[in-house]
């Protein structure tokens, strides 16, 4: 992979996929109601014409007995052969996909930390009442099953840090079955921190509260800034008593037990296909790569006898869209291993991950990575490998000739990539048609910005707010972000460049004139696109810490402001989340511990 990936290393706004979004200038109020319509769904579902509150939904038609809830396994357990050994402990597993597993009840008193209404009733079909009872408490923490449920562990391998780490697979989730909502979609429910499964190693098979908030916030943030991701229906923190050392320096400190019940369309991964082959259960393999894509690639016929290449070529088509739709918000997955690449290109399992602040290249979220290979500027890289890794794992089942075509394929991902970056930040910067110059546009823009240690978000959101006339002018009166830009040497450069392409006619699209776009149609496009809220670690903390004494106050604040991320709010401008951030935010550490 050429080092030119860090020049634009950091662009997402996905020009063709991104859903316009009615942005309020102003929210005055907390409420359901005070907001724009949806954004982009990271499952695509919503309909752009939907204005009406995303939460609109007929009580009457929406579940509010869960005995009377039901999931299947059935699918999956006749699809593929389970483990044959019964028992939670830990061993080497051969010849399956799935182990049963049951999940083991948190122990102590139960609280519902936080729950998607979203979610709830929008993909569950479930009145969100339900999640103030104890039949919910007891469901959504794996002390009860749901009907039909045969609560199953995934085996699956993988790469991490760049080496084979053998056996993994879900040490501490349990796969409850598939529910097939009323638009008639098929999601897989699991719980996270639900106890030990024949993967869980030397672990405990439990999840903590600080892990469990960051999962449930950061995965419905990333599900409303319109990037694919699992879903999160709740949290459930308990009083039982889980030991971790937080930074492997020795000191160890007693947490408290949560789980979260999460949601994906299906949770197999690269690591999903790489023990197979690694084992060389190579029936097996074929048999797990015919059942993703029937069920979930449906516009790869099973009698093409290039199936599997059709297929590899749409994972890295839309894993070279994913990650270049996280750098376009400034998000540093963290620990990009081959286990937490999903086959579908959703963002998986969240753990130290990071929205940067400061644009810096080299931001790394997690202190566990001391060599920095999932720094955000490498992502793309590490996209790329994890691509040679997959090709690695379906070679058993591809021709001579395929493999050779497979390689050709993969040596396209880069210029994917740089495409969409390209497409993505010319749309964060409201630039319509086409200049020859406009990458040179941007990448100098990105220079400044990391000379000045500019904020990522608020710089491109801010410039979505400010008039041409304020630009021109350089009156950035309460606008810190673009005040640390503006403090470059360059900058009256740059912004002499960015004003005369706006005010630029293309020539090769004659329909798009940016001259035509009047400043309030650049102001409202790129506000649409850029925006004001993400989930910061400080911002993660902060609910954290009261979270941890029960106060589930911050949670549920920061979780309804970022259902809303591209709408400036009263509630998250008094709260600080679009201001400079703390300087105590800058001793924050977040590693792989949870």
């Amino acid at each position: 992979m050429q080092s030119s990936y860090k020049v634009l290393a950091f662009a997402l706004v996905a020009a063709s996929s991104f859903t316009s979004v009615h942005v309020l200038e102003f929210c005055q109020s907390t409420d359901s109601d005070c907001h724009s319509h949806d954004s982009t769904a990271s499952d695509n579902q919503l309909s752009p014409h939907t204005v009406k509150s995303r939460w609109n939904i007929s009580v009457s038609n929406l579940l509010k007995d869960l005995d009377q809830f039901r999931v299947s396994c059935k699918k999956l357990i006749e699809a593929f052969p389970i483990d044959e050994v019964d028992g939670n402990f830990a061993r080497s597993v051969k010849n399956c996909i799935f182990s049963r597993s049951i999940p083991t009840p948190l122990k102590g008193r139960l609280r519902l930390a936080a729950a998607s209404k979203d979610v709830i009733e929008g993909i569950l079909d479930l009145d969100v009442a339900v999640t103030q009872s104890d039949d919910f408490l007891h469901y959504a923490s794996g002390g009860r099953r749901l009907s039909g449920s045969v609560p199953l562990a995934h085996r699956y391998g993988g790469h991490q840090f760049g080496y084979w780490a053998g056996q993994l697979g879900d040490g501490r989730a349990h796969s409850l079955g598939q529910y097939t909502n009323r638009r008639g979609e098929v999601w897989e429910l699991q719980l996270k921190g639900s106890g030990k499964t024949p993967y869980s190693r030397s672990g405990d098979g439990r999840a903590v509260i600080r892990s469990s908030v960051r999962e449930f916030l950061c995965s419905e943030a990333m599900h409303f800034l319109g990037i694919p991701t699992s879903r999160a229906a709740s949290i459930i923190v308990s009083d039982e008593p889980v030991k971790r050392d937080q930074f492997y320096n020795g000191n160890v400190k007693t947490e408290r037990g949560a789980v979260v019940l999460r949601l994906a369309k299906s949770w197999f991964r690269i690591g999903s296909l790489e023990i197979l082959a690694q084992s060389r259960e190579i029936n097996l393999l074929r048999k797990l790569v015919d059942f993703v894509i029937d069920e979930y690639f449906f516009s790869i016929s099973q009698d093409d006898p290039d199936k599997y290449l059709v297929f590899y070529s749409t994972v890295v088509n839309e894993t070279a869209h994913l990650i270049a739709r996280w750098m376009s918000v400034g998000f540093a997955h963290g620990v990009c291993n081959t286990d937490n690449f999903s086959l579908l290109s959703i963002t998986i399992d969240y753990g130290p991950f990071g929205f940067m602040e400061s644009y810096n290249p080299n931001f790394v979220p997690n202190t566990s990575d001391d060599e920095g290979r999932y720094s955000i500027g490498a992502q793309a890289n590490v996209g790329l490998f994890n691509l040679e890794k997959l090709l690695l794992a379906l070679s058993p089942v591809l021709s001579t000739n395929q493999q050779k075509e497979a390689k050709i394929i993969l040596k396209g991902y880069g210029d994917i990539y740089q495409m969409r970056i390209h497409q993505l930040f010319k749309a964060k910067l409201g630039l319509l048609g086409e200049e020859e110059d406009d990458g040179y546009l941007i990448a100098f823009l990105l220079k400044m910005m990391e000379d000045t240690q500019s904020d990522f978000t608020m710089t491109f959101r801010q410039l979505s707010e400010v008039s041409a006339r304020q630009l021109h002018n350089r009156n950035f009166t309460q606008m810190w972000a673009l005040e640390d830009l503006s403090s470059h040497k360059l900058f009256s450069d740059w912004l002499s460049i960015y004003l005369l392409r706006l005010n630029r006619v293309d020539l090769k699209v004659p329909l798009l004139r940016q001259q035509n776009d009047s400043d309030l149609d650049r102001q409202h496009r790129m506000k649409n696109i850029n925006p004001r809220y993400v989930l910061r670690n400080w911002m993660a903390e902060s609910a954290i810490r009261k979270a941890e004494v029960n106060d589930f106050s911050e949670v549920e604040l920061l979780h309804h402001i970022l259902s809303f991320p591209f709408v400036t709010q009263e509630t998250a401008e008094e709260a600080g989340y679009a201001a400079r951030p703390p300087l105590w935010a800058k001793r924050l550490k977040v590693s792989c511990s949870s």
